[in-house]
């Protein structure tokens, strides 16, 4: 079971890369996999905020939990600049 401090250890992680460019992707369940660039906007004590690059779905941001990113329902990549991918 997850500690509370596992997921500050995990939310402390994320703040290093506030305003960075990242992949996001979120598993919906039933093999539906949504991929998504976006920029991690902010960071909360329960939850971290994307701001999407493409506004043609109708959202704008999207908000997961820390225990999202613990599950591997929700994988990050974040760009090391504008084009390459840094997995981290």
């Amino acid at each position: 079971m997850a500690t509370v401090q596992t997921l500050d250890n995990i939310r402390v992680s994320l703040e290093r890369y506030l305003g960075k460019k990242i992949l996001l992707k979120a598993n919906k369940g039933r093999k539906q996999i949504v991929t998504k660039k976006g920029i991690l906007e902010k960071v909360y004590p329960s939850v971290f905020v994307v701001k999407l690059d493409d506004e043609g779905n109708g959202y704008t941001r999207v908000s997961y939990s820390y225990s999202d990113l613990l599950t591997s329902n929700v994988k990050l990549q974040v760009f090391k600049d504008q084009n390459k991918l840094h997995v981290s």
